[in-house]
Order: C-alpha cells, then structure tokens, then sequence
C-alpha cells in the first residue's frame, strides 16, 4: 500500500452514503403526560410527608406529654433512739443492706438492767404487802360485830383496795423498764439502705434525737414535673418509660396521682394583709409546672435506684411493657398522628383521694398480761393464809 493511500481516511462499509435518507427515531416508553402526571403525584407526595412530619416534630417537642425534668424519689425513716445512754456497739456501716428488724446500734444497758432488777423487786414486795392487807380484810369480814366495828372493817377493805393497786402499779413499772432494756438495742423499721452514718462508738444517743437514718428499697418513686400545656395527654394509669442520664434502657411505671395543687405566689398577703399581685408581661406567659407521682413498676437490671437522679419521662399512650421496641414505638407514632388529626384524648381525673400503697405499721410493745399475788409469790409466806389460833 502506498503512502497515499495511508493517509486517505478509510470509510466504513455500514456508513450510509447518502444520510439526508435516514429515517427519523421514534420515542418509545411512557408517554410524557403520564411522566408529567407521576412527578406531580410525588411532588404532592413529598410536601404531605413533609407536613406531617413537620406536625409530628410539633407535636412531639410542644404537646408530648414528656419531660426531662424527673427526679427519683424515695422515703427515708429518720430513726432516733427510744432511751438515753452511750453508744457501745455500732453493727452496721454506711451505705449497707438492712432488713426490717436487724439491730443498727446498741445502747449501754446497765442502768435499765439495774431498773429492771429493781421493779421486780418492788412488785414481790407490792405483792405481799397486798396479800397481807387482803388477808387482814377477810379475817375482819368473818368476825362479828362485837369483836369489829364497821368502820374498823372499812379500814382494813380500804388498805386492800390501796395494796392491790399498788400491786397494779408496781407490774406496769416492771413492763415499762423491761420495754426500756429492749430499746437499747435500736433496730431498723425498714428494708433498704444505711446512709450518711456519722455516729461512732462511745457517742451519746439522746431519746427522740436522730442519729441514723435508713432509705427503705421498697419505696422508690419518680417525680415528673409536667408543663400545664401537656396535663391533657396525660391519665391515671398510663404506661410511663423514665430514662436515666446515662443508661439506654428506661424504668418502666405507670400514672399513679397527680398533684392537686402547686404553690401560689400571687396568694401571699402583702402590705395590709393585701394580695401581693405580681405584675405579669402578656408576651410572656411561661406553663407552670404540676408534679405527677410515678409508680415504679420494672426496673432493668443493671439500672441504680438513686434518690435524686435526674430522669427524663415519656407517658406512652399505646403499647404495653411486654411488648418489642418496634411495636411500642409504632403505637407511639399511631398515637401522636391521631392526637394530630383527630381530637386529643381528655382524661376524667378521679375526685376521690388515692389509695396509695399498702399500710405501713410498726410494731409496738404490748402490755403483758396481769398477774396475780399468787403468780408472783407462790410459796413465799405459806403461812399468810392460814386461820389465826
């Protein structure tokens, strides 16, 4: 091949020669109205998602019942000591586990033995006394009146009725000074948690004056204090999740109360006694916050019960504990949208006060029961009771 030929451009054997004869291509797929007519549907598609998103952020952030302002509450018993005496022995430490009943400190109990011994002693010595004077009465009832008077009878029935009452008497100071060597040793009314223990060994515990104090475990609640603006999503009875600062898995609880009344500042009386009204700025107008008592139902493990912590509350309105995340957050979100477009749920609060839990009771000392002369000195004077010769 020449050189010539090299440089000639080489022409395809499918090139049409002549391309003015070509035909022109023809659209084929979806016509162009029904594309236009999609796009449309989308477009409308996009803005109502858009919408109802937009409502549901409303929603959720201005009229959710929820809350970041909880606190873990709990009842602490403030225990103080029944009697006076030094501290000879502490048997617990600071933050321990105590049961109902378990002994906290002990008291020095020398002086209520002494007590003790003593109003023994002085219930025999009541106790013959009274047998004496009551024998001295029946001898006197059975002799005629020639050999008594009247008012000489009524002496001696009278000196009997004073012993047995002495004899009364002397037994109830027995029981108190018995009661008295068993507070020594003082004991926890409740299950829970030693705290903040300061006392040492040879302290001084001084009756009515608190030295210990134990948080009972059985009594944990939460605090959620609600906006006004959300009181209407709220019903006694309600599914609540509270979470902790800190953990991904929430307490479960429920609506137990919810407060009847909060402070008033315009109420106080000023000047005059007047009312004090404080002046208020139409443009700013701040929800007053209501506490609502949460009873703790489940707690997951691995999740502290501590006074104080700050949790953040949800009141679900749909869903139950028992079921997955997926379907409790369905029901949510079925919940928001209805309270949305359809008329927001309104609880009847009930008006009578709420039960509350089961009763709480201490056991207190119970006064024995009384005994006779002869079940406190049998045998003592054998003699008391014979006939004179």
């Amino acid at each position: 091949m020449s050189a010539t030929d090299d440089s000639m451009p080489l022409q395809r054997e499918t090139d049409d020669p002549h391309p003015s004869s070509k035909a022109l291509p023809v659209r084929r797929g979806i016509p162009f109205f029904a594309t236009s007519f999609l796009r449309t549907i989308a477009t409308f598609a996009v803005f109502a998602l858009a919408v109802v998103s937009a409502l549901l952020i409303w929603s959720n952030y201005v009229t959710a019942p929820w809350t970041r302002d909880g606190r873990i509450r709990v009842q602490v018993a403030s225990i103080a000591p029944q009697v006076s005496g030094q501290i000879v022995e502490i048997r617990v430490a600071d933050n321990q586990f105590v049961r109902k009943g378990d002994t906290l400190y002990i008291v020095d109990s020398f002086d209520f033995q002494v007590a003790v011994d003593q109003a023994k002693q002085q219930l025999a010595m009541r106790a013959a006394d009274a047998e004496v004077k009551k024998q001295q009465a029946e001898r006197r009832k059975k002799l005629s009146d020639l050999a008594t008077t009247p008012e000489e009878l009524q002496q001696y029935v009278g000196n009997a009725t004073q012993a047995l009452a002495t004899f009364e008497a002397a037994q109830s100071q027995l029981a108190q000074a018995e009661i008295n060597l068993k507070r020594t040793q003082v004991r926890s009314p409740v299950t829970g948690f030693v705290t903040n223990l300061l006392m040492r060994v040879g302290d001084y515990a001084r009756a009515g004056t608190t030295n210990v104090s134990v948080i009972d475990a059985d009594s944990y609640w939460i605090d959620g204090y609600f906006e006004e603006t959300k009181l209407a999503g709220i019903c006694i009875g309600d599914r609540v999740e509270a979470k902790l600062v800190g953990y991904a898995q929430p307490i479960q609880g429920r609506v137990d109360t919810i407060t009847r009344g909060i402070g008033v500042s315009d109420a106080a009386p000023g000047t005059q006694g007047l009312p004090n009204v404080d002046p208020i700025y139409t443009w700013v107008r701040l929800a007053q916050r209501v506490p609502i008592r949460i009873a703790i139902t489940d707690v997951p493990a691995g999740v502290p019960l501590v006074s104080g912590l700050t949790v953040t509350v949800t009141v679900r309105d749909g869903g139950t504990q028992d079921d997955g995340w997926f379907a409790r957050r369905w029901h949510d979100l079925v919940g928001r949208t209805t309270s949305i477009f359809g008329s927001r749920r309104s609880c009847v609060l009930p008006t009578s006060a709420p039960t509350g839990g089961p009763a709480m009771t201490l056991v207190t000392p119970v006064l024995p029961a009384r005994k006779s002369l002869a079940d406190v000195i049998p045998g003592v004077a054998p003699d008391l009771t014979s006939a004179p010769r």
